[in-house]
């Protein structure tokens, strides 16, 4: 065997065994099981591909400058608090939209599009990301070896790598350094039969752009607004199939 050979096989060795001490360091709160997300609400009421979970934005009750669904998922999943700003995670931020020939303008909130054949799932070589039964895209923080394949996968720039110490975790939203995140609807308020926390700080403040429900339920108010109103999927030409769709874009 050649000096190359060893050298390649001892490189691996290191970097599988710097992946396993990083995977380790990954501290969940107290009385927190991750297999409960992946699951669903329990053992007797998991998680079922009857359900796919969706929203649905309306752009023309999204205000340019409100930033009230941003504000409510960063304070939902703790996403404050790092020593550098700009490493800062983002699961939802508004983009301001400008047609150049029209001048017409949009505001809106990009996340995680919850694809039904998710681009992050493809290329990730641990099985990190996956699908829920639901249809929810999530990230297992236990899995993730942080090779970052998904955010240059992802079209939609929709995760995010945490590079910083983590404190101050809440024990719904389990994160870790060295691993990727993104959107996950509020998984834990879907399986407490609460509505994710965007969606709910839109309603309060009056603006009601946002609406979450089943997208395999004729009747739900999503269903409904999806099959009255003209919607359209953020890159519609990747045939990705998003849960969320966006009116008047």
């Amino acid at each position: 065997m050649s000096d190359n050979q060893d050298k390649g096989r001892e490189d691996r060795r290191t970097f599988f065994a710097q992946v396993s001490a990083g995977a380790a360091l990954l501290a969940l709160a107290p009385g927190f099981r991750l297999i409960d997300l992946a699951v669903g609400k329990n053992d007797d009421e998991p998680a079922s591909p009857d359900v796919r979970w969706g929203m649905f934005v309306d752009t023309t009750r999204c205000a340019e400058g409100c930033t009230d669904c941003v504000d409510a998922c960063n304070t939902e999943h703790g996403l404050h608090g790092f020593d550098r700003p700009q490493t800062d995670a983002q699961w939802i931020r508004k983009l301001d939209l400008e047609d150049d020939q029209t001048g017409q303008t949009w505001s809106l909130p990009m996340m995680c599009q919850h694809c039904e054949s998710p681009p992050c799932v493809d290329v990730c070589p641990t099985g990190a990301s996956f699908v829920r039964d639901d249809g929810i895209v999530l990230v297992d923080k236990h899995t993730c070896i942080g090779c970052r394949y998904c955010m240059m996968a992802c079209p939609y720039k929709a995760r995010s790598f945490i590079h910083e110490d983590l404190t101050d975790q809440r024990p719904h939203s389990p994160r870790g350094k060295g691993t990727v995140e993104s959107c996950n609807f509020c998984v834990h308020r879907v399986d407490g039969n609460r509505l994710p926390a965007c969606v709910e700080a839109c309603s309060d403040a009056g603006h009601k752009a946002l609406v979450f429900g089943d997208l395999n339920d004729a009747e739900s108010t999503v269903s409904k607004r999806l099959s009255t109103m003209q919607t359209t999927q953020v890159r519609d030409d990747l045939g990705l199939n998003t849960a969320v769709r966006y009116h008047g874009v």
